[in-house]
């Protein structure tokens, strides 16, 4: 064979041989045996966004600002060729000069010769910063979820635990629980978007196709902070449950009169006063027992740092609530 022949063959074998690594879409270096960079592919130069001629023949543990230049990597690329060894799936976390904070995993071993002697090193980086942020935001929201459905088991326990069996039959249990479940389930809702809701939509949502248009309000615009949501929804809700089956809300004819203002004078802080005014439903008369309905109103009013009182007139109940805002 001429020797320009031979030549003219390598220098295919090489071409080919470099066209193969460039064809890889991980970055990829070939390290000679001063750990020196004999080869770059494509890949590395575009995700490290420096020129060729930049690396070759520098040592790989004083490219860029000595991102490279660790010590446990250095031991374990070290042992590469003396030992047969590889390294697999080292994790490089690093701000890059060029790129930013970038995580790498990187793999070496010993480039294959046909004489089996060789004391080159191939080295290849596996960008995994987006795959770790994305499984770092699947385990938040699977942490999350995990824990609402765990409050939410919470809510129901609770709801379902505090409606009475007393006296009911299973069809009226099921209606008030469900009532009492979608109530909370919605103000929960509100609560969870928004930092505060309007008192007006608050009664309107707690009241619901029950009250549909029959519910007459009048008040000033009032924001209240989303902890006290759910709690002011239950008790709308209790109120307005209880005039469907003895109140206003039982004839055709019946209403409900919402009124509230705001009192900043004589208080530490401001009061809410609300009145719920039933009227043109069934004559009403003091209840022999109280219901858990009436001690959910009373009971939740508490909690809220409040109070209310239930008249029951002959023309109609009549509630008034007042908490501080």
């Amino acid at each position: 064979m001429m020797l320009e022949d031979l030549y003219r063959l390598l220098k295919s074998g090489h071409v080919q041989a470099q066209g193969v690594v460039d064809t890889m879409t991980q970055p990829i270096v070939v390290l000679d045996q001063s750990f020196c960079v004999s080869t770059a592919n494509n890949a590395f130069i575009k995700t490290f966004k420096v020129a060729r001629d930049d690396i070759l023949g520098e040592s790989f543990f004083s490219l860029g600002d000595g991102q490279w230049d660790i010590a446990e990597l250095k031991n374990l690329i070290a042992s590469v060729i003396p030992k047969a060894a590889a390294v697999i799936g080292f994790e490089v976390k690093h701000v890059f000069p060029t790129i930013g904070p970038r995580t790498f995993l990187v793999d070496a071993r010993r480039l294959i010769h046909p004489n089996d002697n060789g004391t080159n090193i191939l080295v290849l980086f596996d960008d995994v910063t987006d795959r770790q942020h994305r499984d770092a935001e699947m385990e938040f929201i699977v942490s999350e979820t995990r824990h609402r459905m765990n409050n939410l088991f919470a809510v129901v326990r609770s709801v379902a635990m505090q409606t009475s069996v007393e006296d009911r039959t299973a069809v009226d249990y099921r209606e008030t629980l469900l009532g009492r479940l979608e109530t909370t389930f919605r103000a929960q809702e509100i609560a969870a978007t928004n930092d505060a809701a309007d008192f007006e939509d608050i009664l309107r949502l707690a009241a619901g196709e029950l009250g549909g248009n029959r519910v007459l309000c009048e008040g000033p615009a009032i924001e209240l902070e989303s902890p006290k949501v759910l709690s002011v929804s239950l008790i709308f809700h209790e109120l307005t449950t209880n005039a469907v089956k003895y109140g206003a809300f039982s004839t055709p004819e019946g209403k409900v009169h919402v009124t509230w203002m705001l009192d900043t004078a004589s208080q530490e802080r401001p009061y809410l006063t609300c009145k719920w005014r039933e009227e043109k439903g069934p004559p009403v008369k003091l209840p022999e027992r109280k219901g858990y309905g009436t001690k959910l109103i009373k009971g939740t009013s508490a909690q809220l740092g409040g109070e209310v009182e239930l008249i029951y007139a002959p023309g109609g109940l009549t509630a008034v609530l007042k908490m501080p805002v």
